[in-house]
Parts: structure tokens; C-alpha cells; sequence
């Protein structure tokens, strides 16, 4: 009876999904488990290879984790708004929702045929109206709440309300807008319902704002800073600028200590938790205030060195700051404007990166220095960001290495003086950056003191004058949260008299309306504003030509969408619930399964993804619809698969190609090939398909330079994509192979975390441990199993497996659990066994990682059912421990034969039956020897 994997994956997928196997209850007796995978975008490519690693890692996590007994939610589902689709929508016509279901249909298919214990009835789409109405209520819920650092949470804008009523807005502690307005409880009282929405939204957690963004005039929107490689858009290669719009953004900076301190709570990789803290960037020092001389302005500045104010030589705006309009001279004014043109095209991640390229431009204008009263030269740099701190440094070049070069690079210039050295230390090679060391000088009231007392000091004195005040900075800014966008969730907002509102929840979903098109609108407005009906179920309420009609009352809706982040920031606990059509999840739901246990992704999403998610479940929580205070427990990031490029290669004039062997001092250029066209294991090119392929028509008629008759590519690992034509499908692996070939094969590439290049070649030995477990359950004509009674051996094989694997899984060393595989069943092979007792563990045993032969092993055992609930084999010592040593018998130092004896036997009970032993006697001829060495366990050795 041989291995057919195309019949018996097939078989048990279907008996999964008709028995719904791998479904999850609400309610169980059984612990939990929650082991999760960061959902996919569904593209038109569909999955390569390199796809599924983290999928079959978290997928042998859940499998095990039944087998232990536990209720396991293991749920899927796609991530389905996005630009590309869009961008597609655009170039084809073709309506995003279209081809985003025929993408993860697509997708569907892949992933069924690797056998993945999903529970699918629980399958989420963040693009379906039913998934988005709760994205846009948790909006609302924002909204309607603002951040008490009294009490460190957020909490109900009707509690700020409360407190403006009785006592005004002085007492009011709350992360808000600066230059906030102090009134009082009759002022508020007095003022008109506009102007109190207008107050409050300075305080809410979600709130509309003048925001510098990256905007790329080619896709029509706004991009997110990981959504620009090397200054222009990651889609499509287009220049992004920094542009000031109105755009919704959220008061993430409000939990920024809590996302810092949660840090200290959850088990991820020490590199993602350090990407988030940099990205947080916690700094303590000080806020000063800098006059402006002949103008009303004061620049304010936050500055970790505030001991070093003496040595202030010039001051740096950054080129958006909103004073350099207002205090650039008429004489500096045209180098300004040209500056700040020049610098709008460069992101603000190209400008931080840049750390060699010094430019800057003098605004004629002068600061006055807050204790000397000396003027200080204002400049603007690009060094120097907008969304950084105040967006205004107090340069200090004897102190700091970019002021010192940026000092120094405009030197002699107008309004740029000479550098003040404030350490008695040297700095006519470069700046004295450190913080010890040192005594202060030129310093007025500082001099002599160190940094910390010299910090101390100023700070103290800054207040006295009402100059500056101890401060604690994060780099985090608010999150801009609009998009110019059609395929995105629409905001459930409109606008009377200017001033957002929200829709009411009976109304949710505010589904996407119908376009003629999806490019923004001749007016410059998003797509949203080519509708020309835009309509919900509601008698009392309709949206008609992008404007909300309640009876004769017509409001302009919200015509921007939200990000993509905003249905990835939540979905989790979607899948606790996912049929309840009134809420997001129950809260017995959320009580039940409270957070992920496991969550398994890229490391891409360390400042992105996953700070979104845990802000937006910290809120949650502040406001009582989440369990618990971060949302992911244990986080692994995994490796990426390579791919294995292949390349030919052709002379100057494209007429002759060479194999690979002969490029030597050739002049030649490399060209990627589809693997389509070559021998992957060989690494010969099939040279009629390459000439007939429509991507190489151009070498129909070149020289092909061969080797032995053949002609051999060059090989090379790089990332798998499309454009270098080295993607691996997996259906046709799983097609060849089978898919639990493959999951075996991506586990058995090295440690999960660790990027790795696919070689297909190597997938043979993985299929033929796979028929060689096979057989010692079957053999030509059937089963070949018995029901004898194992022997030692056996035994000890098996729980040697046993021990490995248990330890491999819950250490997330998958690769090593495959190497023991194979040694098992190799030994398993040696011994001859087929026993019952032996093969029915193994095969529980090996099921996590190949599903589809365990289940057919199982059912060959005699079982009816799926294997995915048995009980994990637990390992006994008993069968690893030696009862039997065999002793190497020496005579003189010479090993002259073996003899097997039981291990609990003293030095004279051994040297009893040695001296006993024919053969013993054969090598004395009949001499005593002088001395018997006998160490138990180790070694007997006759001498003399």
C-alpha cells in the first residue's frame, strides 16, 4: 500500500472543514489558548513559499496545545483595505471589493491545501461592512473621550463636561492641545454650543488639526511614514512632499509612558521592545523659552542638556515651524521660500537618515538669550523637525556634534558667530559630547558645576524668571489618521457649520458608496467626492450626494477614509466573538479569552502595527470594553524564507550568452530568469524554453556558450519577488510533494527566526522520511502493524522523540523536532518495528507537523475520528534509563573483546564474572594478573 498524499490531504481536509474540526467554543472547562498570526493582505500574486513559515509554526503551537487539552482559538482572516487595490481599481477600472474577493478566494485555496487547523468560522475581513461598522464605533468611542493624567486613563468626554461646568477648565489636568484657554465655570456656561465643541476638540482623544503629512500628489493621499522607501512611495516609486492639511489624528503621545512602562510586562524579543522605546523616545530635561527679538513670537525649545544654555550660539527652526513666516526679514525672505520648497521634498525619515548633507538658511532674525540678554542668530535646517519636540533647538556646538559641523560649515557667514566653548576641555577638533568630566565655565552662575548639579541649577533658575521649567519629552507624535483614499473605512462623521459630528451608532455601517472613478475629484476633494449617492438603511437618515439629510436639514459628510491601520489595530478580539452582529465581541467573549497568548509576525511591524494595536487596546481597556492592558502576551517574529535567484548571463550587444563557468573576464551582464525555465536541482537552463519564453524573445537567436553541453545558471539569495521571477509556489510543491512535505521541510530550514534561503532540492530528503514513516505501518499489500510487545529499544526511541519534541515546541525549536524525526524512524526501521504501542504515539507525535499522514496513520490504528484531540504522549524516564552497560574488556590497555553486563553490579561482583569468562582465560594462558582495574559503568582493565 504505497503513500499517496494527494488522496489523503485531500481526504482530511475535507473532513476537517465538513466536522469543523478545529472550531473554538466561547465556554469551555478547558483552559485557553490563543495563538494568532498577523492576518495577510491578500494580493493578486497570491502566497509564494516564504508565506506560510510563521503560519505552520503558530499552526504546530495549536495542534500541540489541543493535544494538551486545551481550547484553542486559532483563527484567520485578511486584512482587505489597502492602496494597492486601489491603485489597481485605478488602472483597470475593476472595483476594489472585486478583485479583493477574488484575491483572498484565491488565498483561501492556498491555504487549505497546506492544512492549516484554522478556526474559519471566526474568519474576519477588515473591508466587510459588518467588520468595519465596529472600527467605526471604536472611532466614535474616541471621540467621545479625552486623557485624565489625574487619573492616567482615558474616561468619558462627559466627565470633562462635568468638570467645565462646576469649576472651569483650571483644575483640568488632560493630554489636549497647547495655548489652551483658561475659563471659567460661568464662562463655559455662557459660551455658545459652538464655541464648547470647539474647547472640546482640543481635548479629544480623536481630533481634527492643521498636521504636516507626507503627501504624494501622484496617488492622490496621504502616506504613512513606512509607507515611503527612500523618500518616494513604497507603491509605485512617486515623490512625496511635506504638505499642511487638516487631517484627523490621534492622541497616541497620550499613552506614550503606558506603552513604554507595558513594555516591562510582555515576553517579546528584546529588538522589538527597543525599536518601540526609540521610536517612543523618552527624554527628560527641560522646556525654555527663547524671546524674539522686535516681534511678540517666543520660541519655545525642549533640551536634554539644559545645563549647557550659556554655550547657545545660534538657534535652528525646522523649515515647517510655524514662526519662520512670521519672523523671517524681507531681506532673507527668498532664501527662506526656497529652502523650505526644496526641503518639502525630502520625507522626514530621509532627513533623520541623512546625517552627512548639512544645509540651513539665516531668517535674519535674533532670539534673545533668556538670562544674558545677548541676541542669538535664528537659522532654519533641515536637520531640525517639525514633528520632533517643539520643532526648535537652542544649538549648542561645543557640545554636540551636528550644531558643532553646522557651526562650523557656515562659519564667517552672516549670522553665524564663533562657537562658545563652555568646558574646560578642548574643542578645536570637535564637540565635548559627554555628560561627565567636566567643569562648567563661561557660564555665569553654572561655573564649576558638573551636568547633574549644573541641570539642577538652571532649571531652578529658568522658573525664577519664568524662562523654562523641568520637562519630560517623547519623541511619539499623535497619529494622523486620514487617508485620501476610496478603499478604506469611511469616517462616520459630517459637519455642521464646520464642526465634526458624529453619526449615531443605530446608522453604523457608513458603507462605502458607488464611483465613477477613484482619483480625487477636479476640486482636489478625496474620491468619496465622486458620489453621487451615498445611502444607509435608516428611515430617518440618508446620505444623498455625499451630504447628510436629516428631514430639510442637508451637513457635507467626511470624505477622507481612514488608514489601514485601523482595522489591524483591533481585529483580535473580533475573533472572539466574530458572529455578533450589536457589539465587537461580548464581554463574556473578551472575559473569556482576555488577550493573545501567542502571536506570530513579521518584525516590520515593531513601530508600526504593533504600536497602534496596543494603544488602541489600552484605551479599550480604559473605557471598559477590554480585558486586559496589552493585547499580545508572547511575541516571535519570524525569519524570512529567501529565495534562490537564478541568472544568465549575455555580452554587451545581447547576442551571445554564457554559462556560468565561463563569465571569467567576460564582460557580461547578469539577467534574473524564471525558475520556470531551468532545472532546479541541477541548475541547468532549459535552453529551447528559455528561447520560446515570452520574457527572453529578444535571445531567440543568440549564442548559448555551453559547458560540457550544458548551459548552467548562476545562482544568488535574495528576497523572493516577483521581479527577480524567483517565487516558489506552494501549490506546486504541495502538488509534487504534498503539504506535509512542506510544512516539515519550512520548519526543518534552520530556527524560526532566522531568515533562510529555499533550495527545493532539499525537499527530497524531507518527502522520503515521510515514506519511510509510512512503512512501518504499511508495506505493499497493507497494514503491517502487530500487537507484540515493544522491545527496550523501542521504547527508548520513542520517549527520546517524546522528550525532543515536547522540549523543541515549547521552545519554538521546530527545526530540531524534524532532525529527531528522522532519527526515530530511521532507528524505528533498524528494529524492525511495527508495534502497536510504539506507532500509535508516534503518530500523535508527529501530528502537529504533518497533520494529514498522522490522521491516516491514526485511522490505520484502528481509530475512528480525528487525531487533532488526543492527548499528547507524555515522556517517561523509565525508558531512557540504562539497565545494561556494555564494558569494553581491556588487557594491558588493549581492548580485546566486549561483554554486557546489568549496571547495578559492585567492582567485585564484575570482576567475578570477568575472571569467569572463556574468553578472559583464552587471553591470560593461565597467568593471575598483577592488577584488575574496574571502575563501574566505565571500564575493566586487566594488567600484568
Amino acid at each position: 500500500m504505497k503513500y499517496h498524499h494527494e488522496k489523503i490531504e485531500a481526504k482530511w481536509q475535507q473532513y476537517w472543514a465538513e466536522n469543523q474540526t478545529f472550531a473554538a467554543k466561547n465556554n469551555s472547562d478547558k483552559p485557553k489558548y490563543y495563538v494568532l498570526d498577523m492576518f495577510p493582505y491578500p494580493s493578486g500574486a497570491g502566497l509564494h513559499v516564504g508565506h506560510p513559515l510563521g503560519y505552520i509554526a503558530s499552526d504546530i503551537v495549536a495542534r500541540y496545545k489541543r493535544h494538551q487539552g486545551f481550547n484553542v482559538l486559532h483563527p484567520q482572516g485578511y486584512d482587505s483595505f489597502g492602496l494597492p487595490a486601489e491603485q489597481y481599481a485605478i488602472q483597470t477600472g475593476q472595483h476594489p471589493e472585486k478583485t479583493t474577493r477574488e484575491n483572498i478566494a484565491r488565498y483561501r485555496e492556498q491555504l487549505d491545501k497546506i492544512g492549516f487547523s484554522f478556526d474559519w468560522s471566526r474568519e474576519v475581513r477588515t473591508s466587510n461592512p459588518d467588520y468595519y461598522k465596529h472600527t467605526q464605533w471604536i472611532f466614535i468611542q474616541l471621540f467621545e473621550s479625552w486623557y485624565n493624567k489625574a487619573t492616567d486613563k482615558a474616561e468619558s468626554i462627559c466627565t470633562l463636561i462635568q468638570e467645565f461646568e462646576k469649576n472651569g477648565n483650571a483644575n483640568v489636568n488632560a493630554v489636549c492641545d497647547d495655548n489652551i484657554i483658561p475659563f471659567s465655570a460661568e464662562d463655559w456656561k455662557s459660551f455658545s454650543l459652538e464655541q464648547q465643541q470647539k474647547i472640546l476638540l482640543q481635548y479629544r482623544l480623536t481630533y481634527l488639526a492643521e498636521t504636516e503629512v507626507n503627501w504624494c500628489p501622484a496617488l492622490g493621499t496621504v502616506l504613512a511614514n513606512d509607507e515611503i522607501v527612500n523618500g518616494v512611495s513604497e507603491r509605485g516609486g512617486h515623490p512625496v512632499v511635506r504638505k499642511k492639511m487638516t487631517q484627523w489624528s490621534m492622541r497616541i503621545s497620550a499613552y506614550a509612558e503606558r506603552l513604554l512602562q507595558g513594555l516591562e510586562t510582555i515576553d517579546w524579543s528584546e529588538s522589538i521592545k527597543e525599536s518601540q522605546r526609540n521610536w517612543i523616545g523618552k527624554s527628560v530635561g527641560a522646556s525654555v523659552t527663547f524671546n524674539v527679538k522686535n516681534h511678540d513670537a517666543v520660541i519655545e525649545v525642549f533640551t536634554t542638556r539644559p545645563d549647557t544654555i550659556f554655550g547657545v550660539t545660534f538657534m535652528t527652526l525646522a523649515p515647517e515651524h510655524e514662526l519662520v513666516a512670521q519672523i523671517t526679514t524681507p531681506e532673507q525672505k527668498a532664501a527662506v521660500d526656497a529652502y523650505i520648497e526644496a526641503t518639502a521634498k525630502r520625507s522626514e525619515r530621509e532627513r533623520m537618515a541623512d546625517v552627512k548633507t548639512i544645509s540651513g538658511v539665516f531668517t535674519g532674525a535674533y532670539a534673545e538669550h533668556p538670562f544674558t540678554k545677548e541676541p542669538i542668530p535664528v537659522w532654519i535646517g533641515d536637520y531640525v523637525l517639525a514633528g520632533y519636540g517643539t520643532g526648535a533647538v537652542m544649538a549648542v556646538p561645543c557640545g554636540d556634534e551636528r550644531d558643532y559641523a553646522f557651526a562650523n560649515f557656515f562659519k564667517g557667514t552672516h549670522g553665524m558667530p564663533e562657537i562658545k566653548n563652555i568646558f574646560n576641555q578642548d574643542i578645536s577638533e570637535a564637540a565635548y559630547g559627554e555628560k561627565g568630566g567636566f567643569e562648567l565655565v563661561n557660564s555665569d552662575f553654572l561655573n564649576g558645576l558638573d551636568y547633574k548639579t549644573g541641570t539642577k541649577k538652571v532649571i531652578e533658575e529658568l522658573e525664577k524668571i519664568g524662562a523654562g521649567k523641568a520637562k519630560v519629552n517623547y519623541r511619539l507624535r499623535d497619529a494622523v489618521f486620514s487617508r485620501q483614499r476610496y478603499w478604506g473605512e469611511p469616517f462616520p462623521v459630517y459637519y455642521v457649520n464646520g464642526l465634526p459630528q458624529m453619526i449615531d451608532k443605530k446608522h453604523l455601517p457608513i458603507v462605502l458608496p458607488e464611483v465613477e472613478k477613484y482619483l480625487p475629484t477636479e476640486d482636489g476633494q478625496p474620491p468619496l467626492g465622486n458620489a453621487t449617492v451615498w445611502a444607509w438603511d435608516s428611515v430617518q437618515c440618508s446620505v444623498v450626494s455625499n451630504q447628510l439629510m436629516d428631514n430639510v436639514n442637508i451637513f457635507p459628510l467626511e470624505l477622507n477614509t481612514m488608514p489601514g491601520w485601523a482595522g489591524s489595530s483591533w481585529y483580535w478580539m473580533r475573533y472572539m466573538d466574530a458572529q455578533n452582529e450589536n457589539d465587537f465581541a461580548s464581554e463574556d467573549a473578551l472575559k473569556y479569552w482576555e488577550n493573545v497568548d501567542l502571536y506570530i509576525g513579521g518584525s516590520e511591524h515593531a513601530t508600526g502595527h504593533l504600536l497602534y494595536s496596543r494603544f488602541w487596546n489600552k484605551f479599550l481597556k480604559d473605557r471598559g470594553y477590554a480585558p486586559t492592558e496589552e493585547p499580545f502576551k508572547k511575541l516571535i517574529n519570524q525569519g524570512m524564507i529567501l529565495g534562490m535567484s537564478a541568472f544568465v548571463y549575455r555580452s554587451e550587444d545581447s547576442k551571445t550568452l554564457y554559462s556560468k563557468g565561463l563569465i571569467k573576464d567576460k564582460n557580461v551582464h547578469p539577467i534574473h530568469v524564471d525558475l520556470s525555465v531551468i532545472n532546479d536541482i541541477t541548475n541547468e537552463l532549459d535552453i529551447e524554453k528559455f528561447k520560446n519564453h515570452p520574457l527572453y524573445s529578444d535571445y531567440a537567436n543568440a549564442e548559448f556558450i555551453l559547458e560540457d553541453g550544458k548551459y548552467i545558471v548562476g545562482r544568488e539569495v535574495e528576497k523572493m519577488s516577483k521581479s527577480k521571477y524567483n517565487v516558489v509556489s506552494p501549490d506546486d510543491i504541495c502538488e509534487e510533494y504534498g503539504a506535509d512535505t512542506l510544512r516539515l521541510y519550512e520548519m526543518f530550514l534552520g530556527p524560526l527566526e532566522q531568515s533562510k534561503p529555499w533550495n527545493t532540492a532539499g525537499i527530497t530528503g524531507v518527502s522520503g522520511f515521510l515514506k519511510k514513516l509510512w512503512r512501518l505501518y504499511f508495506d505493499d499489500n497493507g497494514s503491517v502493524i502487530v500487537n507484540d510487545e515493544p522491545t527496550a529499544e523501542m521504547y527508548k526511541s520513542l520517549h527520546k522523540t517524546i522528550k525532543k519534541v515536547t522540549e523543541d515546541i515549547e521552545n519554538f525549536s521546530f527545526n530540531t523536532s524534524v532532525s529527531q524525526f528522522m532519527i526515530c524512524v530511521n532507528e524505528l526501521a533498524q528494529q524492525k518495528c511495527h508495534h502497536h504501542a510504539i506507532l500509535e504515539p508516534l503518530a500523535v507525535l508527529v501530528s502537529p507537523y504533518a497533520p494529514h499522514i498522522a490522521e491516516e496513520l491514526w485511522s490505520a490504528l484502528g481509530h475512528e475520528g480525528s487525531v487533532a484531540t488526543v492527548g499528547f504522549p507524555k515522556f517517561e524516564e523509565k525508558y531512557l534509563i540504562e539497565s545494561e552497560k556494555e564494558y569494553p574488556v581491556s588487557f594491558n590497555g588493549k581492548m580485546r573483546f566486549t561483554i554486557k553486563l546489568p549496571l547495578d553490579l559492585t567492582a567485585v561482583q564484575i570482576e567475578e564474572i570477568v575472571m569467569a569468562d572463556e574468553r578472559t582465560q583464552n587471553q591470560l594462558q593461565g597467568r593471575t594478573p598483577n592488577k584488575v582495574i574496574i571502575v563501574p559503568g566505565k571500564i575493566i582493565n586487566l594488567v600484568g
